[in-house]
C-alpha cells in the first residue's frame, strides 16, 4: 500500500511538471505570436509616420488614438516601439548567427586539434572571456560611426565565447564514441569524420546555443544605445527610447518608460521559453531529470 501511494505520488508529480512545460510552451508560442504580429501587421494598420514630429501632442497618456501614448515631441509611440523592436530583433538575430558560426568553428577546431594547440586556444577563450562584454562591446562601437551593423559586430565579437565552450566539450565527448572510432579505424580522414560525424552532431546545441543567444543580443544592443553609443539618435531603438523618457518618468509620465521595456522583455521571455524547451526535447537526460 505504501509503495502503490509513493508511485502514484510521483506519477501525479509528473503529470503536474508535463502540465507546467506544456502551459510554458504554449504561453512562449502565444508571446512569440503576438511579438511577430505587432512587427508584421502595426505599421501598415496604424497610418501614421514614426518620425512625425507634433510639440502640441507630446507625452499624451494612452489613448484610442494613441494607445501607447506619445513621447517627448509628440510620436506615437505604438510605432516607435515596433520599429525599435525590428532593429532589436535584426541585431539580437544577424549577430546571434555570427557568433554562433565563429564559435563553432573555434571550439571545433579547438578540439579536433587538441594537444597544445586546443589548450592555446581555450586560454585566448579565457582571456577574452575575462574582459566584460559591454565594455569590450563599448570599445568596439566606438572604432565605427554609429549604426545597425557596427552594433552586430560589436555583440557577435563578444558572444562567441560560450558556444565555442559548448562546441568544444561536445566534439570532445563524440570523439570517444565508438563509431568514431569504427571511422578512424576504417580509415577516414580526420576532415572526413569532423565534417560527416561530428559536425552534424554538435549543431543542434549550436543551434540552440543560438537561439538563447538572441534575446542576451538584444540586451546588449538596448544598453548599447541606452548609453548613447549604438544607433543613431533619429533612429527607433529600445534602449534609446528608454534613455530619452529618463526625465519623463521623474516627471509622472510612465507610458514612454514600460512600453519600450515591456518589448524588450516580452520577446525575452518568449525565446527563452521556446529554448527551454527546445533544450529538453534534445536532451533527453535533461527531460527524464525534470520528469522525477
Amino acid at each position: 500500500m505504501a509503495e502503490a501511494a509513493v508511485e502514484g505520488k510521483w506519477r501525479s508529480y509528473g503529470t503536474d511538471r508535463r502540465s507546467t512545460r506544456t502551459l510554458r510552451v504554449r504561453t512562449s508560442v502565444t508571446l512569440a505570436a503576438l511579438t511577430v504580429l505587432a512587427v508584421l501587421l502595426v505599421p501598415p494598420l496604424v497610418q501614421l509616420d514614426q518620425q512625425a514630429v507634433d510639440l502640441a501632442a507630446k507625452l499624451l497618456p494612452p489613448s484610442w488614438a494613441h494607445p501607447f501614448g506619445t513621447d517627448d515631441v509628440g510620436r506615437d509611440l505604438l510605432l516607435r516601439c515596433v520599429y525599435g523592436l525590428r532593429v532589436s530583433l535584426l541585431v539580437g538575430v544577424v549577430a546571434a548567427l555570427t557568433a554562433t558560426v565563429i564559435g563553432t568553428a573555434v571550439g571545433a577546431t579547438a578540439a579536433a586539434l587538441g594537444g597544445w594547440a586546443d589548450r592555446g586556444i581555450m586560454r585566448l577563450v579565457d582571456t577574452a572571456s575575462s574582459v566584460p562584454h559591454l565594455l569590450l562591446g563599448i570599445f568596439i562601437v566606438a572604432l565605427f560611426r554609429p549604426g545597425v551593423w557596427p552594433v552586430v559586430v560589436s555583440v557577435a565579437l563578444t558572444h562567441w565565447l560560450s558556444t565555442a565552450r559548448i562546441v568544444r566539450a561536445e566534439v570532445l565527448s563524440l570523439r570517444s564514441r565508438p563509431y568514431i572510432d569504427a571511422a578512424v579505424s576504417g580509415g577516414a580522414s580526420r576532415w572526413r569524420v569532423a565534417v560527416r560525424h561530428l559536425l552534424p552532431a554538435v549543431l543542434p546545441q549550436a543551434a540552440l546555443s543560438a537561439v538563447l543567444m538572441v534575446p542576451h543580443a538584444m540586451w546588449h544592443e538596448s544598453a548599447l544605445s541606452f548609453l548613447g553609443l549604438g544607433l543613431p539618435t533619429h533612429t527607433a531603438s529600445l534602449g534609446t527610447l528608454i534613455q530619452t523618457a529618463r526625465g519623463s518618468l521623474l516627471a509622472g509620465q510612465w507610458w514612454p518608460t514600460l512600453f519600450p521595456g515591456l518589448f524588450i522583455i516580452v520577446p525575452t521571455l518568449a525565446i527563452a521559453g521556446l529554448a527551454g524547451a527546445w533544450r529538453e526535447r534534445i536532451n533527453p537526460r535533461r527531460r527524464s531529470e525534470l520528469m522525477l
